[in-house]
């Protein structure tokens, strides 16, 4: 078994990681902004180099998850600063590390980094194609592959990239920053109004499914080598407001339906044989079913009752 860091591991999907890493029996670590009574965890903003440092000399990992960032590109727009410290500085002090102790690196990049591209998203295509990148949190992200593939070609370090497409699932908390889920889920909950976006569809995975993809390299781990994680079949933004609603019992009376969201893909469409092939990405768990696990989570951590 190996000893693994999970940065960001008090995060949505790292903290989903963490369990699912520490039940196949790796010895686990975890740092994030924040203490905790976990054992071992460490507290570390990886922006701050000194605070990176300190974490690596007191500990010999074989493999780090770094999973870290200021998610969201309003999020991006709105605390810029933050955004472009942790995911760019923060991200470039892994990589001073990684070259230093020859760890080997999952680097969580994003879907945002297809930008406006229209077509089928392969792994490839922002190397070949001039792709307008939306947002600043899809510019960072591009920014750390750039560094991750420098890296490996001047210091001979190795990673693989993933990235991600619309994660959800239990342990992603509400803020207005969030993805589309959390917030129809909790809006829907307090009956406050949200809008929904007419004629925009999504690959939805359930947050189980991507960690035991993730979870799989470390069992066939390959230098350089990008996935996806993105499913196959594509859902109405409507229709996953629909589901949390009829699960609810309620109606779409506090809905704001607008035709669409300016500066956003209106379809993504991801192409993941690659993370098929190599770490038995798949989706076990529909919308059907994620949903309903992901609102009675909500339920539990915001003490909902049912009036």
């Amino acid at each position: 078994m190996a000893k693994v860091l999970v940065t960001g591991g008090k995060g949505f999907i790292g903290s989903n990681l963490v369990k699912e890493l520490r039940r196949r029996g790796h010895d686990v670590w975890f740092c994030d902004l924040t203490h905790s009574d976990d054992p071992k965890s460490v507290r570390c903003d990886v922006s701050k180099y000194r605070q990176v440092e300190r974490l690596f000399e007191t500990h010999d990992f074989e493999y780090v998850y770094h999973a870290a960032a200021e998610y969201g590109r309003w999020n991006g727009e709105e605390y810029y600063e933050n955004l472009w410290l942790t995911n760019v500085i923060g991200t470039k002090n892994i990589i001073r590390m990684q070259e230093k102790k020859k760890f080997r690196m999952i680097f969580f990049s994003s879907a945002e980094v297809y930008g406006d591209y229209q077509g089928v998203m392969k792994e490839d295509v922002p190397e070949k194609i001039h792709i307008h990148l939306l947002n600043d949190y899809a510019m960072t992200k591009w920014v750390g592959e750039m560094m991750i593939k420098n890296s490996a070609m001047q210091y001979g370090t190795e990673t693989v990239i993933v990235r991600p497409f619309n994660v959800y699932g239990p342990g992603e908390h509400y803020h207005p920053f969030r993805g589309f889920i959390p917030k129809f889920i909790y809006k829907a909950l307090h009956d406050e109004p949200y809008t929904v976006y007419l004629g925009h569809k999504r690959t939805l995975e359930y947050v189980d499914d991507v960690c035991r993809a993730l979870a799989n390299i470390i069992d066939n781990f390959k230098p350089g080598e990008v996935y996806n994680l993105g499913g196959d079949e594509q859902y109405e933004i409507k229709y996953i407001s629909d589901l949390i609603l009829s699960y609810l019992g309620k109606d779409d009376s506090r809905v704001i339906y607008k035709d669409a969201e300016p500066f956003t893909t209106k379809v993504k469409t991801p192409d993941s044989t690659k993370a098929k092939r190599d770490l038995g990405f798949r989706i076990t768990v529909k919308p059907e079913e994620g949903i309903p696990r992901t609102i009675e989570w909500f339920k539990s951590v915001y003490g909902f009752r049912e009036k």
